[in-house]
This record gives C-alpha cells, structure tokens and sequence, in this order.
C-alpha cells in the first residue's frame, strides 16, 4: 500500500498565502457572506426516506418523477437520464487493463519539479507570455520599460480560462479566447510597495486585467500552436473597456452612477474565471471575485446598503490594491453602486474586434466562476452557472427565445438577445440516504452512492420576480440574496461547470471547503461529505428526462478526491489502486471520447497542480490519470483537450509566500535571471497521433 501524501500548507485547498491575497483578497479567512438560515444538504438528509430501489438499478435516473414531478417538455415515456449502474459497471470492469481510450498515456507521477512535467512521448511549447506582443504598434515585453499604453497592446496577465474557435478562411489557424483573472503586482514590478502603489502601476494592473482575443497558427506536422501577433482579429479587452449593459436589468436605478446616470454603460471587466462558448459562436466569461477591489464598505452608514455589500464580501476601508487612490470608482462610500455593475457575466463577439462587449444582466449577480451553455431540444438556450463562496449557490438560466441556424445578420442579431430573456434558477439539493449514514468520514453510505434529487427554483423572468420582498432588478443585482430568501442549497465552493457533450449529464467542480464540519457552521452532508474538507469533488447532475429546461433533476458524487490510499476518496466506483491522487479539481472540459479533464487549484498532497483525465462512461468508469504537472506556486486554468493537442493556462507561477521579482520562488518560463510569467502552453505527441489515442 502507498503511504499517504503529506499535507504542506495550512492554507484552504494548499495555496499559498500570496494567492489567497490577491487572487480573491483572502475570502477563505473572512467571515462567510452567506448566514443565511437556509438548508444544508445533511438537514433536507435527516428527514429523508430510506434509499430507493430505483437508484440501486439505474444511480442517477427518474428517481423526481416516481415522486410526482413532472418534465418540461418531454413525455413520461421518454428516455430516462443517468448513468448506467455502478454494480454493472464495475462487473463490468473484471479483467479489462486497458486506460480508456483518450488516456492512453503514461501517467505524470506526483511532483514538484519547476517547469511543466508532460507524459513520455510527448512535447511542448510555449503559445504565448503575459507581455508578448498582440496588437499592432505593442512593443516588444520589456520588465523595466512597462506602461499602460504597452500593455494594452500586450497579452495580459494570469490567464485563466481558454476557448479555442474555428478560423474560416485561414488554414491551419485558430482563434484563441483568453482570460486574464487579476495581477500580482509583486510579482510583476520591481520595488513593489503594497502600502504605496504609483498610479502607473495601478494602470499597468488596469490594462493587465480582462480577456485577449488571439489568433494561432498550428503546425501541421504535430499539435505546435504559436501566436500570431498582431493579426486584425487580436484584441485587448482591459478594466476601461466600454461594455454595454443588456438585460432586464439595464438602465436599473441599482446600476447607474455619476459617471453613468443612465445605467447602460460599463468601463471594463474584473476578476475574469471560467467562461464557455455559445452555440452561435460567442464566448462568455465570468466575473469572480471582483470584491476585492472596492474599499469604503466599512463605511457605509445604510444599513440596507451596508448588508447588501457585507453579503458580497465588500466591508472593508480599504482595497489591497489601492485602486481607490487613483479612481473614486472604486470607493463604495464615494460611488455605491459601482461595485453592483461588476459580478455579472460578459459575451464578446471575437469575430468582430470592433463589436462592444455586454455585460447579461439576466444571468444574475455573483461570483461567477463559469457560464456553460447547452441547448434543449426545441433551441433554446440553458446556462449553468456556479458561485465561487463557501456555502454559496449552484444557477441555471433557460432563454424564452429559441436560437436561429445560420451565420448571416438576423441571424446573428437574434442570437445575441437569447440571454437578456428568459428565467433564473437556483438549486435546491436533497439526499436520500439517512443522516446517520454520513457522519463527516466520506464513509460511503450503505446503498454505495452519495446521491439524490434536486429541483430548480425560479427567482425572475423578465420583469417578474419570484422572489417576495424583492424586485426583479432586485433579484438580479442582488442574486445571493434571492436566492437566500429562496431557500436554496448551501454548497461548498461550486466552480467550473460543464455538460457532457455526449450524455447531456452536468459535471460540477466542488474544489473544496476547510470550514465544514467547524464549530458553528455546517457539517457534513450528502453532496458534501466530509468534514474539514480539503481536497473536494466532483457533482454529476443529471436533468430530468435528459431535458436541460427541466425543473428537476437528480445526482450523485463521481469523485472524492484526494489520496487514494485514504478512505474518504472515491473515484466512481473505479479500483483505488489504478488512479492517479487528484486534490482540488477546478476548471473541466470534455475530449472527444466522452472523458472529463480536470485542472487543479491548490493541490493538499503535496504536489504541484496538474491536469487529469478522467472516464466517465463505460468499464473504465472513473479512472484517474495525470497527465500534466506545472510550475512552482502555479495553478492549471483553461484547460482545452483537442484531438492532437492539449492546452493549458499556466496561472500565477512563482506565486509562494514571500517571493518578490528581486526573490524568485520560480524560474519557469525562461530560466533563472528572466522574470516569472504566466503563459499559455501547448502540448502534443511527438509521433503525430491523437493525445491519448
């Protein structure tokens, strides 16, 4: 048996003290937004029947309809949603040694190594470097020569999360979709002082922030990507870029300011997370933990106002940025309704560099960590959307309208209204396996499944709220407080978010939650099963019916992470013995052959983070490989599995406690005397062939 990982940070989920400061202002180690008296999965538990045969055969099926819920849309007799048996499955399972197809690579073991540790046989570059140049006139990324006016022009900092379009036209050429989620600026200016930032510096971060649109060139021998600076599509969206507000909540006396009386016009975009790309070929982006950038919460003196900016974290004097010195926008007790205009989820045209980004009011007000689109049967559009906060909230959005096929102008015209109408849901979870049996361990309960059902809560549509007490704008602008009045599920931290393109099933990133199980706040539950819970899971929901505009649904966890040789993991039922240690899973996407990759963010055993792939179908059913490791202080964001490549976002590298540009605590991607930089890389394999094939 191999000995357990160690643990080596005291910090949530393993990252260093750095990045909780500046990637999300030390959320962990404030007091939590949300007490609100909501349940708690473990409480809906308590009172809970005992486990119901029909998920025995079938683990995520119509368990809603026997209750008497009823489909949207679809008949009784249609097919049913979930996947196939664990017991059969994992008979299934007896004598078969191959990987699943699609990760059929030799497994990268845990590490620490400072650089990008990639499977044998395969080989990597470098896409592109927080600095390079990308519009035309940007100059060359010199540390010491930096400026606001040159950043603007160069690809920004931190990337996050990717999407990756066709390029009509242009052969062997692809159009890249980046975000930037925040800067580090001790990492990025020499002689960096926290209590005294200059107002270039603070325009540098400004220009640093927000999403490049990048066009790369592949090599038609292998899976190389490299950048093709300065092509007309490139773009730079910044924290001042102009955004138009579209929505229910548009021209909202909530939004409007000095600078904006009318409410419909938004300079730029913070704190961009995951993202998703819509089927009439936009991209979405979410805005995170954009609270840490607004001071004076401390000093607001309504108490309305006061509430409703303590429930998104902002209570502070003042930011750790200092940004307030340099705009009064960011300044609640000058502007209170700045921070309101932030939080939201934006869609950018990448095919047009002249089109002006939105920001969706109808999608709701949060930390957006994703937005990932599906489409019913009958057109219409489905988003679902996490928020990043212990204890917070899991959404869905359903369009009234239905999409239109075709590239030409109404076309696209239409399509770009489907997210400012239609409804927004929350979730409400419940288990169905008696409180007794879950008792904080992850011992499994006795039916062999943490499981149950779950059903959508409308909170607005339109100008119609749900919500009592509350308006509609209300309900958009002040999201989290809809939906605590609601009564929806408390989670533990739901990030990424992504549909299966091939059983319509929803995967959700649950990265992790320190605080279940402490004194005064709440212990473990089904969804949620171990206390003190370091190392996270994976939720798989499946929509009643298979229909996404459903109003029930059921699920189940498909992995617990952490060690294998611990017993509170659990890999889907696969044999503990053939996966690799996975801790803190964060961005996901899908490959080709229906396997779930899974990034990792402040990795708790021990070892740098990596990227995973995952079968979810199948006799291989939960079997974890490791594919990908990445630099020192580094996070894995963004990951994109194509056939013959996979790429990755290589975020806050060199981001350990005490590190500065004068100490190094990395020396990727250059080598020692270079400064550190986020960057994105490509990795394929050298004979040619489809990754994992």
């Amino acid at each position: 048996m191999r000995r357990l990982l160690p643990l080596i940070s005291s910090h949530p989920g393993g990252r260093s003290a750095m990045t909780c400061r500046y990637r999300c202002g030390d959320a962990c180690f404030h007091e939590v937004p949300n007490n609100s008296a909501n349940d708690y999965v473990g409480d809906v538990i308590s009172g809970a029947l005992s486990r119901r045969t029909a998920l025995r055969a079938g683990a995520v099926v119509t368990v809603a309809a026997a209750a008497g819920a009823t489909s949207v849309g679809r008949a009784p007799q249609a097919r049913a949603a979930g996947p196939a048996a664990p017991a059969a499955e994992t008979a299934a399972r007896q004598g078969a040694n191959s990987p699943a197809r699609g990760l059929r690579f030799t497994p990268v073991a845990p590490n620490t190594t400072d650089g990008v540790t990639i499977p044998e046989g395969y080989a990597k570059n470098i896409v592109i470097r927080w600095g390079d140049p990308i519009l035309r006139g940007a100059p060359a990324f010199d540390p010491e020569k930096q400026s606001a006016k040159a950043q603007a022009g160069q690809f920004g900092y931190n990337n996050d999360y990717m999407a990756v379009l066709d390029l009509p036209g242009e052969l062997h050429r692809q159009l890249l979709v980046i975000n930037h989620e925040y800067t580090d600026e001790q990492l990025m200016f020499a002689g960096y002082d926290p209590a005294a930032p200059t107002r270039e510096q603070a325009e540098i971060a400004w220009a640093a922030h927000g999403l490049s649109v990048l066009v790369a060139a592949e090599d038609p021998e292998a899976g190389k990507l490299t950048a093709v600076t300065r092509h007309h599509l490139n773009r730079r969206i910044t924290a001042t870029t102009p955004f138009e507000v579209t929505g229910p909540a548009a021209g909202s006396k909530l939004l409007r300011t000095s600078a904006d009386p009318k409410g419909t016009r938004i300079l730029g975009t913070l704190n961009n997370c995951g993202g998703g790309i819509t089927p009439w070929g936009t991209v979405l982006s979410g805005e995170e933990n954009f609270n840490q950038y607004f001071a004076g919460g401390g000093s607001v003196t309504d108490p309305a106002t006061a509430a409703r900016l303590k429930r998104y974290g902002i209570a502070g004097a003042a930011s750790e940025r200092k940004w307030e010195r340099f705009d009064k926008r960011f300044d609640v007790a000058q502007e209170p309704n700045e921070s309101n205009r932030f939080g939201w989820v934006v869609e950018i045209d990448p095919y047009d560099p002249d089109s002006t980004p939105r920001k969706l009011t109808a999608l709701g007000r949060f930390k957006h960590e994703a937005a990932e689109p599906r489409l019913t049967d009958d057109g219409r559009a489905v988003l679902y959307m996490g928020d990043d906060e212990r204890f917070d909230y899991f959404y869905k959005f359903v369009s009234s309208k239905r999409m239109k096929r075709g590239s030409g102008r109404v076309a696209r015209e239409h399509n770009r209204t489907l997210l400012d109408d239609g409804t927004l849901y929350v979730a409400k979870f419940t288990g169905d396996s008696p409180s007794a049996e879950i008792d904080g361990s992850g011992k499994l309960p006795e039916d062999g499944q943490f499981d149950g059902s779950g059903e959508w809560i409308p909170l607005a549509s339109g100008s119609t709220s749900y919500v009592e007490g509350m308006s509609a704008d209300e309900v958009y602008v002040f999201t989290r407080i809809a939906a605590d009045k609601a009564g929806a599920t408390k989670m533990d931290r739901p990030e990424d978010v992504e549909p299966s393109p091939r059983t319509g099933r929803v995967y959700i990133a649950l990265t992790n939650n320190t605080d279940r199980g402490k004194p005064g706040k709440a212990a473990a539950d089904e969804a949620n099963p171990r206390n003190a819970n370091k190392h996270g899971q994976i939720l798989e929901l499946a929509e009643q019916w298979d229909d996404p505009a459903a109003r029930r649904f059921n699920w189940r966890l498909f992995l617990v992470c952490g060690d294998p040789d611990d017993p509170s993991t659990y890999f889907g039922g696969f044999p503990k013995d053939e996966v690799s240690p996975i801790s803190c899973p964060d961005n996901i996407t899908f490959d080709s052959y229906g396997n779930l990759w899974i990034s990792t963010d402040g990795n708790a055993l021990g070892s740098h983070d990596g990227l995973f792939g995952v079968a979810t179908a199948g006799r291989r059913r939960g079997e974890v490989r490791q594919f990908l490791t990445v630099a020192k202080g580094a996070e894995t964001c963004g990951p994109i599995v194509q056939d013959r490549r996979v790429l990755v976002a290589v975020q806050h590298p060199g981001e350990v406690d005490g590190a500065t540009v004068e100490k190094p605590a990395s020396t990727w991607p250059d080598g020692p005397g270079k400064l550190v930089r986020p960057s994105v890389v490509s990795v394929w394999r050298k004979d040619g062939g489809d990754i994992g094939a």
